[in-house]
């Protein structure tokens, strides 16, 4: 029997597991755009009976809509920019950015999905920070075979 560990460093960081325990499925960045932060929303055939694909690119779609709200560039991150510059850049000891609150919002939203959809299912997705913003990493935590018997 496989043992599955799960830590929860901090409420702000995603679950995590060891490297060696699950299977993975990797959705790669789409680089058809551009190269702006996008994940191909191609749906994995591993992920078959794990998960429906509409609730699969319903999550890489916000995920994918995040990402692209972080990365705007806006009247108000201009002005944060220049807010840096003129202190020196200690404004963001006390503040933090636009796209470093994108970031902690990201990680919300994989967790609470990880918590209510994906963890029943015996899957996990990795915030995709941590694997430096190349892939959606999805542990395959158990098979729904296991579950049965």
């Amino acid at each position: 029997m496989r043992q599955i560990w799960l830590k929860m460093s901090s409420p702000e960081q995603s679950e995590r597991t060891p490297r060696t325990c699950c299977a993975k499925v990797f959705i790669q960045r789409d680089y058809t755009e551009g190269t702006a932060c996008k994940f191909q929303t191609k749906f994995p055939p591993e992920l078959e009976g794990k998960v429906e694909p509409s609730v699969f690119d319903h999550t890489v779609n916000t995920i994918n809509a995040m990402y692209f709200e972080a990365e705007r560039k806006d009247t108000r991150t201009y002005c944060e920019g220049c807010l840096a510059c003129l202190t020196a850049y200690t404004v963001f000891l006390c503040v933090d950015t636009h796209y470093e609150k994108s970031l902690k919002k990201i990680g919300r939203f994989i967790q609470e999905h990880n918590k209510n959809v994906y963890s029943p299912r015996g899957l996990m997705i990795v915030d995709p920070i941590e694997r430096g913003l190349r892939v959606i990493e999805i542990c395959i935590l158990h098979d729904s075979s296991d579950s049965r018997s």
